[in-house]
C-alpha cells in the first residue's frame, strides 16, 4: 500500500453524473483540484449497507471538509452509471456533495495497493492528499467496516494546522 510522503498516482477516472442526467458523465484527472488538499475515500461495492453508510457519514460531514478547503471524492470499482442508478433509487445518496469516480478498470486501486485481489474490490481506504500530490495520511480498514469521516476530518484539521509539512 503506497503510505505517508508518497505520490498519489495520476488517474483519469469516470465520474457519476447528476441524477437524472444519465449522459452528464465526463472524467476527472489527479489534476482537477490541484488548489485544494484532496480527501479520497474508496469502498467496496454499491447497493451495500457499509458502503452506503460511509457516503452518508462523509456527505454529512462535507461542510466541515469544505471549511477546510478540503475536495471529498468518493471512489469506487462499480462503473458511473452503477453510481448513477444507486443514487438514483436510494434517496439518501441522491444530492451527495462530491463526485462518485469509477475505478472499473481497478488501476487506481492496485496502484495505490487497496485491491483484494480474492474479492476485486477495493478495501475501504481514504487517502488524504495534499496540493502539490503527496499523501499525507492512509487510513483502511477490512472489508465491511466503516471508516470514521470524523476522524479523516480530524487529522485533516491537524495536518493543516501544522502547516502542512511533512515532519
Amino acid at each position: 500500500m503506497l503510505g505517508v510522503g508518497e505520490k498519489f498516482p495520476s488517474f483519469s477516472l469516470s465520474v457519476c453524473g447528476t441524477v437524472g442526467e444519465k449522459d452528464d458523465f465526463r472524467a476527472i484527472t489527479a489534476e482537477d483540484y490541484s488548489d485544494k488538499w484532496k480527501v479520497y475515500f474508496f469502498w467496496g461495492k454499491n447497493f451495500t449497507e457499509s458502503g452506503r453508510d460511509q457516503l452518508i457519514e462523509f456527505a454529512r460531514l462535507a461542510p466541515d471538509f469544505a471549511d477546510c478547503e478540503a475536495q471529498l471524492i468518493g471512489i469506487s470499482i462499480e462503473s458511473e452509471t452503477a453510481h448513477a442508478a444507486w443514487r438514483e433509487i436510494d434517496p439518501a445518496l441522491r444530492d451527495l456533495p462530491f463526485p462518485m469516480l469509477a475505478d472499473t478498470r481497478r488501476d487506481l486501486s492496485g496502484q495505490l495497493g487497496i485491491l483484494d485481489e480474492t474479492q476485486g474490490v477495493a478495501q475501504p481506504a481514504t487517502f488524504i492528499v495534499d496540493q502539490e500530490h503527496t499523501i499525507r495520511f492512509v487510513y483502511a480498514v477490512d472489508t465491511g467496516v466503516i471508516p470514521a469521516a470524523g476522524e479523516v476530518l480530524r487529522v485533516l484539521a491537524d495536518l493543516q494546522d501544522r502547516g502542512g509539512g511533512l515532519s
